[in-house]
Parts: structure tokens; C-alpha cells; sequence
């Protein structure tokens, strides 16, 4: 055509692969996250935070697959969740999702266990989840959560050693009573309240997943939902009115002091007077919790500034397991993301500083001695030091200096061909800026 320059095919094929189309983004998908070093390095102190917090209340870690079948989170239609799966066919043809949380992998495993195993089963897990959701500041579309559950304790001892735990955390990483607290409630409250208004058990489900969203949207909206649920108007009332309790005192007015859930609320904070954490405790009958297996106590950490979402959330599923084919089994756990802490530590000017610390640097300052200069890294390596070992040729003097800075690095270790001939190396000691000449048994002697 006239106007157009001619390609021919011989100069299409001599193009680069990929010269001729636009860069790809260099951004992930949307809602996700890289971890360069220095964002892996603080997810790598969370993580160990999670993990010694479980060790210390003798919890064992578990795992479970990325990719769960679909049906595993769609046995409850009408949950939020249902909606925000990541899910799709796979290449047999069967439904799978990315797991949305770790609850539903939890209690497959432990069908799968049987009940062989000795209980109460303590378990924890860290994995990464996946919800289709809209985002705000702490909620992405992928995070890691961390999980402990307790299997095979019926009573709100469970949940009191789970809230301890919590505190136990929160204490660790500087977060105080004044910072953050834990609301508390009853599933219990709601089906009491439900019950003096004859409104139908089936219909208990859809309520809490309702009203869990309280603090999230207005309360008309809330009222139009609970309408179209089929709530009539005066128990629309009588519900919104009961959860705004925050008193024992009210509570048992309300629903009578014989209530199963007022005992088991009573005798949950007596506990936790017991565990010295009943200053981060807040009765609040708004908490309902938006997923349908949770059959008892209820709880939320959140954040007293009110800057932030909920930071964690937990409570009592005795019936989880016979959703999916097994026996009731008396259950409760906890679920605590890793963007809303992060988000709340900044908040507080609470995050750590966590560089790429070295303990030596090794350099060869001849081309000759790269192999001896490797066989002192592997010796220093093998008494677990931390070994930097430059590997880049023609380096100054002033960039190593330089390079040692950056990474912090508390020695030195140069081999130069008059020292190496007398079986010898510089160590210098970048603290004390001493420099000294050491055999290279002596130099491992002295890490």
C-alpha cells in the first residue's frame, strides 16, 4: 500500500523478540505485592513473631495447599466470600479456588486425619490467602495470614488460651492495651434476640452476615437488607437495639442471666482476669462475625484510633465439621492478617529496623587468590558466620570500604599475596577500625 514502509519477512524475523511491542508493566496485578529485600526481611520477622508466640502456647505448625477444591467454600451459599473466590477449572475439568482463608483446609485435614489422632489437636499455619474484594489501606486481594486453632475443647478455656495468645503477640511487637482491644461477643446473643422475635433458625445465618457489616455501611442500608432477608420491621429494631450492647447489666435484661451466652461470657472474662489480658477485652454485642460456621464466642481485634479495619477476628465453630460430612466436633481459632499489623506498627512508629547484616567480607586482591580466597568464605560460612565474598573483579579499595558500610559488616578479610606466602590474611575489624594479621586458622578460631 502507498504510504506504507515495506517490512520484508527477513527483517521481521532478524527483530528482537519483543522490540517491537510496548514494555510490559512492571507493576504485579492489582492488589498483590513483590517482596524486595527489605519487605521480605520485615515479613520474615512477622512470620517468626507468629511462629514463636505458637511455640510458646505449644501449638504445632500445619499446611495446606494454595489451591483447594471450590466446594470446600461453597457448601454456605450466600456468604460474602462465595463471591470473592478465585476460582476456575483446572485442566481435568474440576473446580478448584485459591483459598480464601485457611479454616475450611484446617478442617479437611483434620477429617482426614480421622479420629485416630490424640485430642485436643493445638495447630497453627501461615499461608497465603486470596479474596476478590475491593481494596482499602490494610486490605489487599492477597495477604498471609496467620491461624491458631484448637480442636476438641468444648469450653471458652479454648478461646481464653486463643485470646492470650493474641495479647501475647500484640505485646511482643510493643502494641499495648491502649492501642488496640479486642471486642467479644456470643453468636449465642443474636439467636436469643432472633428467637424472642419468632423469626425462623434458617434465616440466622443471612442475619449475621448482615449485620456484621455494622461498622461498614449505614444503617438504613443495613435495615433495607435485614427487610429484604425477610426480618420484619419491629425485629429489625429489636436486633439493631441488642447489638448496640456493651454491658453484662443489659445483656441479661435483655435475654435473661440463665442464657447460655451470658455464662459462657461471664465465665470467659473471668479467665481472662486469670491470664492478667482483661484490660484488652471489650464486651460488644456488634460482633457477629460474617461467616456462617461460628456457632459461640465471636471476637475482633481493632484498632483504637479507628484508622484501620479489623485487625483479627476469631470465635467458636463446633459445627464445622459436620458441614462437610463429619461429626460435630467442638472447635475455635483465630485469624490474623499481615497488612493491617504492618499498617498499624507504621502507625505507631513501631517497625523495626531491619538491615542486611553482615559479619565479613572477603576479598581476594589478586586474581591468583580466588580459590584460597573461597576456601576461607566456606570455612567462615561453616561455623555460621555470614560471609560476603566478592566475586566481581578489578574492585578498589574504596568501593570494598564502601561495600562494607552498606552491608554493616563487622570484618574485613583481604588476602594479599606477601601475607597469603606467610600462611597469613588482614583481618580488619570495622567496629574498632584495628587491623590485624591472622593465619586462617586463627581467623576461624576467633569467630
Amino acid at each position: 500500500m502507498s504510504g506504507s514502509p515495506a517490512v520484508s519477512l527477513k527483517e521481521k524475523e532478524g527483530t528482537p523478540k519483543g522490540s517491537m511491542g510496548s514494555l510490559i508493566s512492571t507493576d504485579p496485578p492489582k492488589g498483590t505485592r513483590d517482596f524486595p529485600p527489605e519487605d521480605m526481611r520485615l515479613r520474615t520477622w512477622l512470620f517468626n513473631n507468629f511462629r514463636e508466640v505458637s511455640r510458646l502456647f505449644s501449638f504445632e505448625e500445619v499446611d495446606f495447599p494454595l489451591v483447594e477444591s471450590e466446594e470446600l467454600y461453597t457448601r454456605k451459599a450466600g456468604e460474602e466470600i462465595v463471591g470473592q473466590l478465585y476460582n476456575f477449572e483446572d485442566k481435568g475439568g474440576r473446580k478448584v479456588a485459591l483459598r480464601p482463608e485457611l479454616t475450611p483446609s484446617l478442617a479437611r485435614l483434620v477429617l482426614q486425619k480421622g479420629r485416630a489422632q490424640s485430642y485436643p489437636l493445638k495447630w497453627f499455619a501461615i499461608g497465603q490467602c486470596w479474596r476478590y474484594e475491593r481494596m482499602t489501606r490494610g486490605r489487599r486481594r492477597e495477604h498471609y495470614q496467620w491461624n491458631m486453632d484448637i480442636i476438641g475443647v468444648p469450653g471458652v478455656e479454648a478461646e481464653a488460651e486463643l485470646l492470650s495468645a493474641i495479647v501475647t503477640f500484640f505485646t511482643k511487637l510493643g502494641i499495648t492495651s491502649n492501642d488496640v482491644g479486642i471486642k467479644v461477643s456470643n453468636r449465642k446473643v443474636l439467636q436469643a434476640v432472633l428467637e424472642k422475635f419468632n423469626i425462623p433458625v434458617d434465616s440466622f445465618p443471612a442475619v449475621c452476615v448482615i449485620v456484621d457489616k455494622l461498622e461498614k455501611l449505614p444503617r438504613e442500608e443495613i435495615e433495607g437488607e435485614l427487610d429484604k432477608a425477610g426480618v420484619p420491621s419491629n425485629a429489625v429494631e429489636g436486633i439493631l437495639k441488642a447489638l448496640s450492647l456493651k454491658s453484662f447489666d443489659d445483656l441479661e435484661a435483655l435475654i435473661g442471666a440463665q442464657s447460655g451466652a451470658v455464662a459462657e461470657l461471664k465465665q470467659l472474662f473471668a479467665l481472662a482476669e486469670g491470664y492478667g489480658i482483661q484490660d484488652w477485652l471489650h464486651f460488644d454485642a456488634s460482633v457477629v462475625r460474617g461467616l456462617a460456621y461460628y456457632t459461640g464466642t465471636v471476637f475482633e481485634g481493632f484498632d483504637k484510633d479507628k484508622k484501620l479495619r479489623a485487625i483479627c477476628g476469631g470465635g467458636r465453630y463446633d459445627r464445622l465439621l459436620s458441614t462437610y460430612g463429619g461429626q460435630d466436633t467442638p472447635a475455635c481459632g483465630f485469624g490474623f492478617g499481615d497488612a493491617v499489623i504492618v499498617e498499624l506498627l507504621k502507625e505507631k512508629k513501631l517497625l523495626p529496623v531491619l538491615p542486611h547484616v553482615v559479619d565479613d567480607v572477603v576479598m581476594a586482591l589478586e586474581d591468583s587468590l580466588r580459590v584460597p580466597a573461597a576456601g576461607v568464605a566456606a570455612r567462615l560460612r561453616s561455623k555460621g558466620r555470614v560471609v560476603e565474598l566478592v566475586i566481581e573483579k578489578g574492585k578498589k579499595m574504596k568501593w570494598v570500604f564502601k561495600h562494607c558500610d552498606t552491608l554493616k559488616a563487622k570484618r574485613l578479610v583481604l588476602l594479599g599475596s606477601t601475607e597469603w606466602d606467610q600462611g597469613k590474611v588482614n583481618v580488619k575489624d570495622l567496629d574498632a577500625r584495628e587491623q590485624t594479621l591472622k593465619t586462617v586458622d586463627e581467623l576461624i578460631e576467633s569467630t
